[in-house]
């Protein structure tokens, strides 16, 4: 299946995630633990995916090639749902989620240059309010209220929060207050 494509527009830090999310009746959400080794974000839990290269033509395209770059995941595994609105970081990269189905039971090829370790979590997780809260930080003399996640030992934050956040509230009517437009820039 063929997504509709939203071509990229404009100039400025660009990325895109692939939300895989496990075709079963109760989705698992893949999320990996990026390699210690990194420069920016490292030992953040996140989505596969990254900045938009020269070559990409789309928000697909770009999470797609990560995806495929970090977990190995094909793309003819993939079957796309839709795309959320664009969130930003506070380092000014615009994200574009991009939401998909794939099989269950998938074994992942991680590139340890990426990501450290991957996992799964139910998606209905993110809807438990007990694993949530809001988070004061402070950036640049900025203060916004973050998203988190408790998921076993690790927490989830910031944008990678925020998408798992809307998406809870959207596929499973979670509620969850985010106190924030994404959209801004501070």
């Amino acid at each position: 299946m063929t997504p509709v494509m939203s071509p990229w527009e404009g100039s400025g830090a660009q990325a895109a995630v692939l939300v895989a999310l496990s075709d079963e009746s109760s989705p698992r959400v893949l999320l990996g633990r990026r390699a210690q080794h990194l420069r920016m974000h490292p030992g953040e839990i996140a989505f596969p995916g990254g900045k938009r290269e020269v070559e990409d033509e789309t928000h697909w395209s770009t999470a797609m090639r990560e995806a495929w770059e970090e977990v190995g995941i094909r793309a003819e595994w993939v079957t796309p749902l839709g795309q959320m609105e664009a969130l930003r970081t506070r380092t000014g990269f615009e994200v574009h989620p991009c939401i998909a189905k794939v099989p269950a039971g998938l074994e992942w090829v991680v590139d340890p240059g990426e990501f450290d370790s991957v996992f799964s979590p139910p998606l209905e997780h993110f809807a438990d309010k007990r694993y949530y809260w809001l988070g004061r930080m402070t950036d640049g003399g900025y203060t916004r209220m973050v998203p988190h996640f408790k998921v076993g030992e690790d927490e989830v934050w910031g944008v990678t929060a925020g998408i798992l956040a809307l998406l809870a509230n959207v596929a499973l009517d979670a509620g969850l207050d985010l106190k924030r437009d994404w959209k801004e820039q501070p």
